[in-house]
């Protein structure tokens, strides 16, 4: 019995331990479950806060389709908070070398830096290597890669870990998304993906405002080409209706083209010897009318008049003011000036038989030219602040 009972002893202490070996295993199961669990919580984290990110911004760039730093400015922003980094920025290609358009992080000197130095194509930068080789370039550590030479950005960017991702058109890069650590901690696989997708929705915003500034252009064009067809067959009809008559044909003329350029006034001179006279004026003010009509006119170098007929060019001041024939006191100029009110000013002379016939100025506070092909007159427009305007022509 004694015996028996140290069995029983014996079986009954194994017995006591053996549910606790059993229970071991199912504890393990239970810790691999939770921390199962926890990366799947977490990944799920990560998921809804980029396709938040994403979300916000398709959400700018379908409501500033037109307006392409809002969208740059908040994908550096989206890009560096969701991918862990301190700074993000995005270079375009302008001129052969790339040029900051957008950045999130880094110091105004940092800003200030890289805007005074476009980044060209090449392996001793990472912009530059990207670019060169139209891949992702994944730096752990910039100081120790072989290649990496711009330790001058460095040193004021205070960055280790580089990851650079192209945006790509047609194979070709147009730019770069960047984003740096100051530590030296290397973008995980999913960061780097994540990175990559927004680097695609920089390059659709890109696309849409070059799409959309590409047809405004083409409507543009089509609809400055229509104005002149209209202005044009406005003055042929006006040549058919006053046979004989130039005065209705120079009127037709000048109101034409002072609507086209956005000018102020214009006014058509005829040659005369050695001299001009104005033939015709339109909405030019009465004490300039008055200053050139039933007149000689001999304006003198430097005037765009008098350069127009010397050269048979085009002429142009931006603003008459500025020029030494007014500081001089030019009665010519000084009279167009004072009592015309304009600033910039267009000159346009005509020939025939290797001679000068008209010249027609184009006056305003900027200015613009119309050509118009004819025998004896000229035109002028003029506007009284100083910008340039389109140039037209009128055949």
């Amino acid at each position: 019995m004694s015996k028996h009972r140290k069995k029983g002893k014996s079986a009954s202490g194994r017995a006591t331990r053996r549910p606790a070996a059993r229970r071991a295993p199912a504890t393990r199961t239970a810790n691999a479950e939770k921390k199962t669990i926890a990366r799947l919580t977490r990944e799920l984290d990560e998921a809804r806060q980029q396709q938040a990110a994403t979300a916000d911004v398709l959400k700018v760039i379908s409501r500033s389709t037109f307006d392409l730093q809002a969208v740059l400015d908040t994908l550096v922003q989206s890009a560096a908070r969701l991918c862990a980094a301190e700074c993000a920025f995005i270079f375009r290609l302008e001129q052969g070398a790339y040029h900051l358009a957008a950045s999130h992080g880094f110091s105004d000197e940092y800003r200030a830096f890289i805007k005074r130095n476009p980044i060209p194509p090449g392996r001793t930068t990472l912009v530059g290597r990207t670019a060169l080789t139209a891949h992702i370039v994944h730096l752990p550590d910039c100081l120790a890669d072989p290649e990496y030479r711009w330790f001058q950005s460095q040193k004021i960017g205070g960055f280790r870990t580089m990851l650079g991702v192209p945006l790509l058109r047609d194979g070709s890069p147009i730019g770069v998304l960047a984003l740096t650590r100051p530590q030296v901690q290397p973008f995980s696989d999913s960061e780097i993906a994540l990175v990559r997708t927004f680097a695609d929705q920089a390059l659709i915003a890109i696309e849409n405002v070059r799409l959309f500034d590409e047809v405004h252009a083409r409507t543009r064009d089509l609809s400055e080409a229509l104005e002149q067809q209209t202005a044009t067959s406005e003055v042929l009809r006006v040549i058919s209706s006053s046979p004989g008559d130039l005065q209705p044909v120079f009127q037709a003329i000048l109101a034409n083209a002072t609507r086209l350029c956005g000018a102020n006034f214009g006014t058509l001179y005829l040659c005369d010897g050695d001299a001009f006279r104005a033939a015709a004026f339109h909405n030019a003010p009465a004490a300039f009318i008055e200053a050139r009509k039933n007149k000689l006119l001999r304006p003198g170098p430097g005037t765009t008049l008098g350069d127009a007929a010397r050269t048979k060019r085009v002429a142009q001041v931006l603003d008459s003011m500025s020029r030494e024939p007014y500081r001089q006191r030019d009665p010519f100029v000084v009279a167009g000036a004072d009592l015309g009110g304009y600033r910039t000013i267009v000159s346009v002379s005509h020939a025939q038989g290797g001679h000068v016939t008209r010249c027609d100025q184009h006056l305003s506070s900027g200015s613009s030219s119309v050509h118009r092909q004819g025998d004896r007159a000229g035109f002028e427009l003029c506007q009284p602040g100083g910008h340039r305007h389109r140039e037209h022509a009128i055949a």
